[in-house]
């Protein structure tokens, strides 16, 4: 793709005639160089409803300067960006267009706001004349390329801190320009000024632009509305409902924000996106009685059909990382011929051919249709009588309901002799356990510390039964692994040691659940929850 750069930075409001600070006495700065004046033409492109802008996210072609091309900024915290670059182009980068996709679903991205920039930059140097930051004043002049073509003009102050330099430096910069009488800039960006003062501001999504797609695209979404219109239902700012719904709200948040993580293959997005999705899915089951299973359960599928096309890439993720565990916990000694290579060999090919299935299914259009269905969804919720009960009421009796799921299955799975069906139930109350533990932690911001001591006790359950179910994956690979070994003329020894590591890990897993399991199945901690 390009560049990635983490772009911390601060702005300041000036004037025309402001005068920079002398900024030698801050601790640090040994010295400040005129780098002189750059001339800066950027466009800035998004949704004719300003979708990307709506999420804090900046796209534009600039020429000027030293990084002139396409940007593509992400919010990370207060005055934190990721900043992708991509080089000077006349069309658009079909990658970044992948990144935004989750925003645009489709929509085309246009020109909205152009900004002139004459900037004044100098870099603020150490003892040893390493750059610690670029301070620029910049003259703005922004023009509005849609509704109507306002204009715009005013001058800023900013400090970017450099690459691997201390962000301390920001802080004691940050001191000097207030002690001088300057302020914080109120706007995040330049773009989010601009649009501010050439009007319209940036609106709310119309329900064309929210959906992204036509009616037809999302069949799911128009039965969700006429759902809750039959209803009736009515929400309180207290009731059930809208707990279940915010949590609903944050997981397809969740999932829509972490897609052009995982486009960029940054660590851990696959998984956490996985997991967004299984915790709305559990969430449609575990809170049926307050939102209508018979709307949300064709979207749970799809959910599951996303979760499975993420899970290739998280599984392969998760196990390459348990078996180069297992081996370097291993002596020297019995690590016998190329094992270490092998399994790079494996993780490699497998890992690229995860990450390509990955990337693929979010350029999907039944993907997009998803998203659109759970935006419909939420905009329109299917209420059913328990959304208006109070959360006191309505959501220990869902939790404790999928507490009793997991109890018959952990009591099942404990009721068998070791062997493959012992290792079938286990899975399926790992599954329950789950599903338990995201029911209570849904509910934790009506319910509190009871239903978080609940939430934490399940996930212990999860543990054991997760480590087992790694376990059971992991052999099935090490026996591959071996055979592979053996066909190729080495020595299968290592392969052998390692698959009896995992079955006596999963045994001790075995002995450890009934011990886990009656600490979490204490009476009074289902008391507590209900209240």
């Amino acid at each position: 793709m390009a560049d990635t750069k983490r772009e911390i930075e601060r702005k300041y409001e000036a004037g025309t005639d402001t005068e920079l600070p002398d900024l030698t006495g801050v601790p640090g700065v040994g010295d400040i160089v005129g780098k002189g004046v750059a001339e800066l033409d950027a466009v800035y492109h998004d949704t004719t409803g300003l979708r990307l802008a709506a999420d804090g996210i900046t796209l534009r072609r600039r020429t000027g300067g030293g990084d002139e091309g396409w940007h593509l900024k992400f919010p990370v915290s207060a005055g934190i960006r990721d900043e992708i670059r991509s080089p000077l182009s006349d069309a658009l980068p079909r990658a970044f267009a992948g990144l935004v996709r989750s925003r645009t679903r489709g929509a085309e991205l246009v020109p909205v706001v152009r900004l002139l920039s004459s900037r004044d930059i100098h870099h603020l140097l150490d003892e040893q004349g390493e750059l610690l930051a670029e301070l620029s004043v910049d003259s703005v002049r922004a023009e509005r390329l849609t509704d109507g073509g306002g204009t715009a003009s005013w001058t800023e102050i900013e400090v970017e801190l450099a690459d691997d330099a201390d962000p301390a430096i920001l802080d004691a910069v940050d001191k000097q320009l207030r002690k001088a009488g300057l302020s914080p800039s109120a706007a995040t960006s330049k773009l989010a000024r601009a649009l501010e003062e050439t009007g319209p501001a940036v609106p709310q999504p119309t329900e064309g632009e929210a959906t992204g797609a036509k009616a037809e695209k999302a069949p799911k979404a128009a039965k969700a509305a006429k759902a809750v219109r039959d209803s009736g239902a009515r929400l309180g700012p207290k009731d059930a409902g809208e707990y279940v719904l915010a949590y609903l709200r944050e997981q397809r948040d969740a999932i829509i924000a972490l897609d052009p993580a995982v486009r960029r293959d940054l660590p851990d997005a696959v998984h956490q996106m996985r997991v967004a999705t299984r915790r709305m899915r559990s969430a449609f089951k575990t809170f049926r009685k307050v939102v209508d299973r018979g709307v949300t359960d064709p979207l749970g599928d799809e959910l599951k059909w996303l979760a499975g096309e993420l899970g290739a890439a998280r599984d392969q993720e998760v196990l390459a990382e348990r078996l180069r565990d297992r081996i370097d916990a291993l002596p020297r000694t019995l690590v016998l011929g190329p094992v270490r290579g092998r399994l790079r060999i494996w993780a490699t090919a497998h890992r690229a051919d995860a990450r390509r299935r990955s990337v693929a299914v979010l350029d999907t259009d039944r993907y997009l249709a998803l998203l659109d269905s759970l935006d419909a969804l939420l905009d329109a919720p299917p209420l059913l009588k328990d959304a208006t009960a109070g959360p006191a009421d309505a959501l220990p009796k869902a939790v404790i309901k999928d507490y009793g799921r997991l109890s018959a299955r952990v009591d099942h799975a404990l009721g068998l002799p070791a062997g493959h069906d012992r290792d079938t139930a286990m899975h399926d109350a790992r599954k329950a356990a789950k599903r338990a533990r995201y029911a209570a932690e849904a509910a934790t911001p009506a319910l509190g510390k009871p239903a978080k001591r609940f939430a934490k006790a399940m996930k212990a359950v999860q543990t054991v039964l997760g480590d087992h179910q790694d376990s059971v994956v992991a052999r099935d690979t090490i026996r591959d692994l071996g055979i592979q070994a053996h066909a190729a003329g080495e020595t299968a020894f290592t392969w052998g040691l390692l698959f009896g590591h995992e079955e006596a890990s999963a045994a001790d897993r075995e002995r450890e659940l009934p011990g886990v399991w009656e600490n979490a199945s204490r009476p009074a901690l289902r008391q507590a929850l209900a209240g």
